[in-house]
């Protein structure tokens, strides 16, 4: 899982001491497949996949 987090002032002039945090995750899983066959790639490059979901295939 990798963090950012961003930290911004809540006051535009004074009060800089008052401050808000914003912070981003983002979460990856790396499958390994050995001996895959064109079927198996063109199967997983097919694959129907929520919005923010991204699948990268290296061979």
């Amino acid at each position: 899982t990798e963090k950012k987090v961003y930290t911004v002032l809540k006051s535009p002039h004074v009060n800089k001491r008052a401050k808000e945090q914003f912070q981003m995750c983002s979460h990856k899983r790396l499958i390994d497949i050995y001996s895959s066959s064109a079927k198996t790639v063109d199967s997983l490059m097919k694959l129907e996949l929520p919005s923010g979901v991204d699948v990268e295939i290296k061979v």
